[in-house]
């Protein structure tokens, strides 16, 4: 018997016996038994005995290949390549013979697929499968997002003739245009009617639009990449495509253990990683925060360990710079490479992240190359740069013990922010304080290059007590810590709310000069001492007078209470005794009298009362 075999491809496997027996079994169900077959239809190493008559009357693929090889007594058809295999045929050849079957989402871009590689056409019989597919795409799966997304999965093994058939395309756009319908839905739903009567969007009521999110997680990354771009055709929120895009990594990262893992991934992995990674930093929406921060750090961190391409690599670092507020100090902290003399985190793309979010107002000339909105760049803000300056500090004292970390980087990470963005230089004493004790053969001049970093000024009372006594720090700078020290300390003095006599004004600074003088005749080590003492001295001096002021305060206090018990003019005389006892820096006429006879005029005591109220 001659066969004839339609070459259309690569074949498929050929099934066992037992698969054979099984498939024939279950076409006894719809195929005519009275009638003999008379030809035999192969389908991916499957055997379907059918009939001539029901294939040709539908199939114009069939009917031409039983036409031309009409002299060879054809009695054997291989059908290579056919979409969904040998499910799709099976369906196919119900069709032809009649039998009902249901059209659902689940089999209809197969059928349509199938359908087109048979040319199972209007040319052949009305009401083909290639229009009734069609109809129920257009009439019922385009009408629904879960449909279409459902739809949109299934062409990824019908590729590329889902796609020249525009079956792919429609459900992306259809997914698109549902999701936009619906957030504008979920917006009408939230508004209200204020009391004044104005219209407005309630922000505490849940919105509803955004269910699709979950939907879309199970489309491969070529269609989940298309359908994220027609949102964003259409205006979908940049918030909800950010939410899809974490949504959709989270469930990537199931379904790939070694994504976003810190370890090296081996070569198979690698490629297909990268091209995911790469491809979801490209769909991230331009507006700010749309994504959260972590996110994006977790993001950078695959980058780096894949090795993608340094667009993808800069793009993530000018998104991150241009938000860098909202990071944390375990974002900061992207392990490196690893490799021999290196250091333990990447110090070097925090550093041009810094510098990225630093210059932001020189970065209106970039929008364009970077993808932002114009709109969406400014400087940072002084709130925004406090922040950050914390979050260097914190960064700088955890790297600082690693012994690989150059004195050149840590430098200039710590000088890169400009110094009004720090109000207290603690954080940034602390972490050059560890940097030190972890580098101790650091020489001379580099410790200095470090201090340079530090504003005195603007140590706290507790830093500077402890950086003057600090031995890691050179000699310079301990003096200066404490000559800044003494300073504060007179400055508390003078604007005491009881100046001193202007004896003991005129005595501190002439000691303030003298000492001046002295220290720059004497050598750092005994200037040094000379600071401490008059240090000690100073505060001292400024214990007393707070525990003067408590006094009076103390005294200022029972007069109210006297006041308010019993009537002014029997008080009188007990708070002008008062007032002569507590009054130590300005002698009240009471104490000036020399006779102890003579009273004090009622003007005298309104005078003394309203000085101390």
């Amino acid at each position: 018997m001659s066969s004839s075999v339609e070459r259309a491809g690569v074949g498929s496997l050929q099934p066992s016996r037992s698969r054979q027996q099984l498939q024939k079994r279950r076409l006894d169900d719809w195929v005519l038994l009275d009638v003999p077959s008379d030809i035999t239809i192969e389908v991916s190493g499957t055997s379907f005995q059918l009939h001539k008559f029901p294939l040709v009357s539908r199939s114009g693929r069939i009917r031409k290949l039983i036409t031309e090889l009409r002299d060879a007594d054809v009695s054997r058809i291989e059908l290579l390549n056919l979409p969904g295999g040998t499910e799709s045929f099976e369906m196919v050849a119900k069709f032809c013979y009649g039998v009902n079957f249901e059209i659902t989402t689940s089999n209809v871009a197969q059928l349509r697929c199938a359908s087109q590689y048979l040319e199972m056409t209007e040319d052949y019989a009305s009401e083909n499968l290639v229009s009734r597919s069609e109809a129920y795409l257009d009439g019922v799966v385009c009408q629904s997002l879960e449909m279409s997304v459902e739809v949109l999965q299934k062409c990824e093994s019908l590729l590329p003739l889902a796609e020249e058939l525009r079956v792919v395309g429609r459900c992306v756009d259809a997914i698109a245009s549902k999701a936009c319908t619906e957030q504008i839905a979920s917006s009408f739903s939230r508004l209200e009617y204020s009391s004044s009567g104005r219209l407005h969007m309630n922000k505490q009521a849940k919105a509803t639009g955004d269910w699709w999110i979950e939907d879309l997680s199970v489309l491969q990354i070529v269609f989940y990449q298309r359908v994220v771009e027609a949102m964003k055709c259409r205006g979908v929120r940049p918030e909800s495509i950010g939410a899809s895009l974490v949504n959709y990594a989270e469930k990537l990262l199931k379904r790939k253990p070694t994504f976003w893992n810190e370890q090296m991934p081996g070569p198979s992995a690698s490629c297909e990683e990268k091209m995911l990674v790469e491809t979801i930093s490209g769909l991230l929406p331009v507006e700010k925060l749309a994504v959260p921060m972590n996110f994006l750090f977790g993001l950078l961190r695959s980058v780096v360990m894949l090795d993608c391409g340094m667009a993808c690599r800069l793009n993530l670092e000018r998104r991150i710079g241009s938000q860098l507020e909202m990071a944390s100090l375990d974002d900061l902290l992207i392990p490196s490479l690893q490799h021999p003399g290196e250091t333990m985190f990447d110090v070097d793309t925090v550093h041009r992240i810094l510098v990225i979010f630093s210059q932001q107002d020189d970065s209106d000339s970039e929008d364009g190359e970077s993808g932002y909105d114009s709109d969406g760049v400014h400087p940072p803000t002084q709130t925004a740069l406090a922040k950050v300056g914390k979050l260097i500090d914190g960064y700088l004292a955890e790297i600082a013990p690693d012994a690989n970390l150059k004195l050149a980087k840590f430098v200039v990470i710590a000088d890169t922010l400009p110094g009004y963005a720090r109000t207290v230089d603690d954080g940034l004493y602390r972490a050059i304080d560890i940097y030190l004790k972890a580098h101790q053969g650091l020489s001379d001049l580099e410790r200095k290059r470090l201090c340079k970093l530090i504003d005195f000024h603007k140590l706290s009372e507790e830093a500077s007590a402890h950086a003057a006594q600090n031995e890691r720090l050179p000699l310079q700078a301990m003096v200066q810590v404490l000559y800044i020290e003494q300073l504060k300390l007179r400055n508390a003095l003078s604007c005491s709310p009881h100046n001193l006599s202007h004896q003991k004004t005129s005595s501190y600074r002439s000691m303030h000069i003298s000492s001046g003088a002295l220290s720059a005749a004497m050598s750092p080590r005994d200037t040094y001492a000379s600071l401490r003492r008059e240090n000690r001295e100073l505060k001292l001096e400024l214990s007393r007078m707070r525990v003067r002021l408590n006094d009076l305060e103390k005294g200022h206090a029972c007069m109210k209470e006297d006041m308010e018990k019993c009537g002014s003019r029997k008080l009188m005389n007990s708070i002008s005794r008062k007032i002569g006892r507590l009054n130590i820096f300005v002698r009240s006429p009471f104490v000036a009298s020399s006779s102890p006879s003579k009273t004090p005029q009622s003007g005298d005591h309104k005078v003394t009362t309203t000085r101390f109220d």
